[in-house]
């Protein structure tokens, strides 16, 4: 199985392919609305509107398993995205991204791109803290470790690479860029 054998339901129960993003760069990201890292949906947008004419799509994934920081109905999200942020990309049904319940394209990318690590800073500092108070062994495993963990994929459905919450947007923009 491929990116591309994959799918992700939308807020009206229908599902959105990934085949239909083939030949496109596609960045892949779970999202909350009332997290300290919301603010990066600025900076996706701008992404987005850079790129979009020149072949990306985003896949925006909202959960709530993370200090449940994603409350409300998919149309409140969706209300909240657009409203606060502008955003033009498309929002999926809210779902699960870790665990037995995780959406299948989730399992897919966590098994084509592991965790390794938050990198330097104060607020990498901070995520590893507070995670090794959930779970001890998060270093050693796959599992989205907290909202805005972005998956790249280039045009041929090869996930190129995963950036966590903490990377900065600027190297997560020019990956996209030099995939375009």
């Amino acid at each position: 199985m491929g990116f591309y054998d994959l799918s992700v339901e939308k807020p009206d129960g229908t599902m959105q392919s990934m085949a239909d993003f083939k030949d496109k760069v596609v960045m892949v990201v779970n999202t909350a609305t009332g997290c300290g890292f919301t603010p990066q949906y600025e900076d996706i947008e701008k992404i987005y509107e850079t790129y979009h004419e020149k072949g990306l799509e985003i896949v925006d994934v909202p959960c709530n398993q993370f200090a449940g920081q994603t409350p409300g109905n998919d149309e409140d999200i969706h209300e909240f995205c657009t409203l606060k942020y502008n955003t033009q990309f498309p929002q999926m049904k809210k779902t699960d991204v870790n665990g037995e319940t995780a959406c299948e394209l989730f399992k897919y990318l966590k098994s084509q791109k592991t965790f390794e690590g938050f990198g330097k800073g104060a607020k990498a500092l901070a995520m590893a803290a507070m995670l090794k108070k959930i779970d001890k062994d998060y270093k050693n495993n796959s599992e989205i470790k907290w909202n805005f963990t972005k998956f790249i994929v280039d045009r041929s459905g090869n996930v190129v690479a995963r950036f966590e919450p903490t990377a900065d947007m600027k190297t997560v923009q020019e990956c996209v860029a030099s995939l375009i």
